[in-house]
């Protein structure tokens, strides 16, 4: 479909755009397909949407660009489903995930990989940090946060303008912390960033479009990394499966590229491979407002039974037939 080191251009016919997040995180410019370094082997790439809704054509942008970055240099194409939310994620949107690839043609490797079949190896990950006295359980409701953040005034927000949790759980003594957990009130986990990073020291990863970043999980302040029913989130369960996986090259959308500060200090913590990343452009509309899936106008589902064909979609993406690159 797109050559390897192809040009990926999204200004298609259609009123779909790039989508964009602030400069600072140093992307720019249109997509390409990577090439792995001389000697380096095929990468194994990974498509993990949450089985939270139907797929749209948003998806279907980071879908290709997963499949064909391993695809066109020999590698593995994987599928995750990342349903630890048994609230949110239903069975009848992972089967319709599974039919909306193999209806675009794209083939994976090997079986499906279901999160929530899982639970005792994040629950491990997740005792290896306490092992390491860089966790603490956290009380607070989001009243509360909210309510310090506002009594703190000019509070520090994290990038994406969300208020950084205060820290008023870090200071708990043991014997307060115990007691209350003894008690049975709710609480998460949260990492102690400042303390993880004196163990780890600087820490860098490697964004094909960015080039050497210098991780800076701070920017989040101390985040939820598991909660007392469930015992991981989307950071410490993507982390681990991407090391177990044997994922080399992760492809995402540009607006988890923050997120790959909290992941790169989990694998420092917990001793896991670093993969590549590759930070794509955002699928939006005709306003440059991403593709949600509450809009069932661009679902997948809701296209094909208006009679789109997979070559459709590609078009619709401004990639020409079945995905053709545009020459760099």
């Amino acid at each position: 479909m797109i050559a390897a080191g192809g040009l990926l251009n999204l200004k298609g016919p259609s009123a779909l755009s790039h989508g964009r997040i602030p400069p600072q995180t140093l992307l720019s410019g249109a997509d390409r397909i990577p090439l792995p370094a001389e000697g380096e082997p095929p990468p194994t790439t990974r498509f993990a949407p949450s089985p939270t809704g139907f797929l749209h054509l948003g998806h279907a942008y980071s879908a290709l660009f997963a499949y064909e970055a391993a695809r066109q240099n020999g590698g593995r194409f994987l599928v995750r489903l990342e349903n630890i939310d048994p609230l949110r994620c239903r069975p009848e949107f992972e089967r319709a995930i599974l039919e909306d690839l193999a209806w675009l043609g794209l083939d994976w490797d090997g079986p499906v990989r279901r999160q929530s079949e899982h639970m005792e190896v994040y629950r491990a990950a997740l005792e290896a940090l306490m092992g390491l006295g860089v966790v603490y359980p956290c009380f607070c409701t989001r009243r509360q946060i909210r309510m310090e953040v506002e009594e703190a005034g000019r509070a520090p927000h994290g990038p994406s303008g969300e208020p950084v949790y205060p820290g008023i759980c870090r200071s708990l003594s043991a014997e307060e912390r115990e007691r209350r957990i003894r008690r049975g009130e709710p609480f998460a986990w949260r990492l102690d960033v400042e303390k993880a990073l004196s163990r780890t020291g600087p820490l860098w990863w490697y964004d094909y479009r960015a080039g050497w970043v210098e991780a800076t999980p701070q920017i989040f302040g101390d985040v939820v990394i598991a909660r007392k029913d469930i015992p991981t989130s989307y950071h410490l369960s993507v982390t681990v499966d991407d090391h177990l996986q044997g994922v080399t090259l992760v492809t995402r959308g540009e607006d988890l590229f923050h997120a790959t500060h909290i992941h790169r200090l989990l694998q420092a913590l917990l001793g896991l491979d670093t993969p590549r990343y590759y930070h794509h452009n955002l699928v939006a509309d005709s306003r440059g407002q991403r593709m949600a899936k509450r809009n069932r106008a661009v679902t997948l589902r809701h296209l094909r039974d208006c009679g789109r064909r997979p070559d459709d979609i590609w078009r619709m993406l401004g990639l020409g037939e079945a995905g053709t690159a545009v020459p760099a």
